[in-house]
């Protein structure tokens, strides 16, 4: 013999299948009446602007109007215009492969420092000065004596450095510098700012970075730049940084 709750289970199969149209739009079921919304794609990761630029130029998945949006230094999505739940389908998200070992605002000993600034940053003078070279000269070449204060602007600084093959001397460490760190995709010129270098008894270093944090707005902005001029003349594609 069948008891209640058997029964009232039996009853209740289906329910879910049963689909209302709502007059204001949308679908949904009697049971807590759940509405259904549109079935959205996965978006496919990828790491570089070019495989943003062949995605949609080849038009792979014979896309209709696309909207990239520049959500970061490191990351870029192409996704579709608001469908009926007002919601968006993201096609495609590329996200920047960057070096893992840049370190700010720690000290750390002279030759990882130098592994770090011949790994992570680009040669990119400035005004006719390379800081990276600067820098690399002057932890490259210091001796393990105290590092000095001089001045009263609270930033310089002087450390003794090897000279000659046998002869030291000391030498002021250049401040502020100018260095372009690997931290966007490579397609665009990597951002340059402003460091505060500092040295300290063992002899370690240390970057502080000093320009607030607006090499990002001006990454955004290049990596819209690159990708107006490649997709040029496609009209279905809308970029917003």
């Amino acid at each position: 013999m069948m008891n209640r709750e058997t029964a009232e289970y039996l009853v209740g199969l289906g329910k879910e299948q049963v689909v209302i149209e709502a007059n204001n739009g949308g679908q949904y079921t009697p049971e807590r009446l759940v509405r259904i919304t549109e079935p959205v794609a996965d978006a496919v990761t990828v790491h570089t602007l070019t495989a943003i630029v062949d995605y949609i130029k080849e038009n792979v998945d014979s896309l209709g109007k696309v909207v990239i949006s520049v959500q970061s230094p490191t990351a870029v999505k192409v996704m579709s215009p608001l469908n009926g739940d007002r919601k968006r389908e993201d096609y495609l998200e590329a996200k920047a492969i960057t070096p893992t070992n840049i370190r700010c605002d720690s000290f750390m000993a002279t030759d990882q420092f130098n592994i770090m600034m011949q790994a992570a940053f680009v040669n990119h003078p400035v005004d006719g000065l390379d800081y990276k070279n600067m820098l690399l000269q002057v932890t490259g070449l210091v001796r393990e004596q105290a590092v000095k204060e001089i001045g009263d602007d609270g930033v310089s600084q002087a450390a003794t450095i090897k000279t000659g093959v046998a002869s030291v001397g000391e030498v002021k460490v250049p401040n502020p510098v100018y260095l372009a760190p690997y931290r966007t995709f490579a397609e665009i010129e990597q951002p340059v700012s402003k460091f505060v270098f500092r040295m300290e008894s063992g002899p370690k270093a240390a970057l502080f970075e000093a320009d607030g944090g607006a090499w990002k707005n001006e990454a955004i902005l290049k990596i819209k730049e690159y990708l107006q001029k490649e997709l040029s003349g496609i009209k279905t594609v809308h970029i917003l940084a």
